[in-house]
């Protein structure tokens, strides 16, 4: 498999969930920028994919990566960081979105589990009623402290500095 065939539309995404939980597979789905892809966000990744069947990835646009993290953000484009976590076997499908938050795919796609770091507290995990609503989990993994997308580029910077 190519990884472009693992980058879905919205429609085409729902229809792949429902074709895998009628085969009786749990769905997991988690979000983010994925913007460096390092050691923190493939160890969160594989975790996330071993409470669950299939691993969704909800990935935010460009635009809506600029309006959260400023202007000099994404570092990488919206098609680059897509290709790049589709090619991870862990990584079933990935899909687009440009809201703020997931809320709305997480209501079109209706995993069976909702996956974010622990840095979140369950409660506060946007989609977590949407999901156990209709009797799914919300849970957090633990993140390998000190790796962030932030960390890694304020390291190329002061190391361009010197």
């Amino acid at each position: 498999m190519n990884s472009k065939d693992k980058i879905l539309s919205w429609s085409d995404l729902q229809e792949q969930v429902q074709a895998w939980q009628k085969q009786g597979q749990k769905i997991v789905f988690t979000n983010g920028c994925f913007d460096i892809l390092h050691l923190g966000h493939v160890d969160y990744l594989e975790k996330a994919r071993q409470l669950g069947d299939k691993l969704v990835l909800g990935l935010n646009t460009d635009a809506s990566i600029s309006r959260i993290k400023g202007p000099s953000r994404p570092l990488q484009d919206e098609m680059s960081r897509a290709r790049v976590m589709a090619s991870l076997l862990f990584v079933d499908a990935v899909v687009f979105f440009d809201e703020d938050t997931p809320l709305e795919l997480i209501k079109a796609v209706q995993p069976d589990i909702l996956v974010k770091g622990d840095d979140y507290s369950i409660e506060n995990i946007v989609g977590q009623d949407v999901v156990t609503a209709r009797g799914g989990e919300v849970k957090t993994v633990p993140l390998v402290k000190g790796y962030s997308t932030t960390n890694v580029v304020k390291k190329i910077e002061n190391q361009n500095k010197s």
